[in-house]
């Protein structure tokens, strides 16, 4: 399979090349030359099969021309050694829960598939590579975390000082080793922008080769599609038995999460409808109620890993549905929440489903009541995309209640922050040539 830039696409690049590169050499972002559909017989026999089996299945038509399926295998086994529960909260409602890796964040498993695919590349003698990575919140700690001593690869991160929690910040700025932590004086749109700055610079790429770990780069972006097959895996008796039909609402900031649960239906994966759920960055939201996308300048809420005013991944959502906003809108809703109405749906969570959920949780939660109201014969499920406790000051506030810190988390919080500060995009600039 080949990988087009959506900018250009006679701009083409292998897997190996779409993941060294990051973006492609317009500045466009990869997607693949075509979505492969799954045979019937793999979703019949879903409930047989393992996380890893279901991986290979899924992520081996997208890799095959460069990673054996032994390496597939490898890297699968590593990346998803953990749990996805579906918790349930009614008959029609779930919870899938994405927080049970290393840094208790849903961006575990994308940046851990990116960090062993480099892995593999170095060994076979590929250049060193830096991943040049901006976060608004949870992408830093799982990045830094899943590429943590990967030998042939250094790691920069830019986040928006003051906007991302302080367990997100130690979780990016304490590992040391080849992670690198840069401070950013603006917002997590100004630390996008000089990521995407420098990829286009020639002083900097002639110097060394960069490549991105956000949900931009296909190592990151496609693997969340296992998301959605696994929770189909544990919600397929209880969808036969009630002939429901599937939806999913997920919380949204660069939209590369549902964008891979797009890519997932596209497969085959029976899903009738996806909601993407926002706070007050609505772009998205607004595009689907009168057609014109208009990126804007990102508002600082209480779900901050949401706070982006021009998401990037949404180019190829609409490049999956030629464009055309009548065909997009067939199967695919967008709704925007405030934080006073996101405070509120936390608490409503609490008291009568006993089930605490995170800011961002809560916006899911959100959408899929909303979209629920006029499509009762569902069952939605909504992504509790972090655990609650790395936004611990606005959950307790919030819920008034004392929250259990994971002793991981504990170990991260007495360790030492270290970041250097910058304010312009010639201050990463002159970070990155001194390196």
């Amino acid at each position: 399979m080949e990988y087009f830039s959506i900018d250009t696409p006679s701009l083409k690049a292998s897997f190996k090349e779409a993941v060294i590169k990051g973006i492609a050499p317009d500045k466009g972002l990869y997607y693949p030359d075509h979505i492969p559909s799954l045979d019937p017989s793999f979703f019949n026999q879903i409930e047989s099969l393992s996380p890893v089996e279901i991986g290979l299945e899924v992520m081996r038509p997208f890799t095959q021309d460069i990673l054996s399926k032994s390496d597939l295998k490898k890297v699968l086994e590593t990346v998803l050694d953990f749990e996805f529960p579906v918790v349930p909260l009614s008959d029609s409602i779930g919870s899938l829960e994405l927080f049970h890796g290393p840094t208790l964040a849903f961006k575990d498993v994308g940046a851990r598939f990116m960090a062993q695919c480099l892995g593999l590349f170095s060994e076979k003698n590929q250049a060193p590579v830096t991943v040049l990575v901006a976060t608004s919140g949870d992408t830093g700690g799982a990045v830094a975390n899943g590429f943590l001593g990967v030998e042939g690869v250094e790691v920069v991160i830019l986040y928006p000082s003051g906007k991302v929690s302080p367990i997100q910040e130690k979780q990016l700025t304490t590992l040391g080793q080849n992670i690198k932590a840069l401070e950013v004086h603006g917002s997590f749109d100004d630390c996008q922008k000089m990521v995407k700055t420098a990829f286009l610079d020639p002083e900097i790429t002639d110097y060394k080769q960069l490549t991105s770990a956000n949900s931009i780069n296909v190592a990151r972006w496609l693997p969340q599609m296992l998301y959605y097959f696994l929770a189909y895996k544990t919600l397929k008796p209880s969808l036969d038995k009630s002939g429901k039909e599937l939806v999913f609402s997920v919380p949204s900031g660069n939209f590369g999460n549902i964008c891979a649960g797009m890519v997932a239906r596209e497969m085959g994966l029976p899903v009738s409808h996806f909601i993407a759920a926002t706070n007050a960055n609505k772009v998205v939201p607004n595009f689907m109620k009168n057609g014109t996308y208009k990126a804007e300048k990102s508002v600082a809420t209480i779900s901050n890993a949401m706070d982006v005013g021009d998401p990037s991944n949404f180019v190829r959502i609409l490049q999956m549905h030629e464009n055309e906003h009548g065909i997009l809108e067939k199967g695919f809703s967008a709704y925007s929440f405030s934080d006073p109405q996101t405070k509120k749906a936390m608490r409503a969570i609490e008291k009568e489903h006993h089930y605490t959920t995170d800011p961002h949780g809560a916006v899911g939660y959100l959408g899929l009541l909303e979209y629920q109201k006029n499509h009762p014969n569902t069952y939605g499920v909504f992504l509790e995309t972090a655990h609650p406790v790395k936004f611990l000051e606005v959950v307790e506030e919030t819920l008034g209640k004392t929250l259990t810190i994971p002793k991981k988390i504990v170990e991260v919080l007495s360790k030492q922050k270290q970041a250097t500060k910058i304010s312009d995009y010639q201050g990463l600039k002159r970070f990155l040539m001194q390196e």
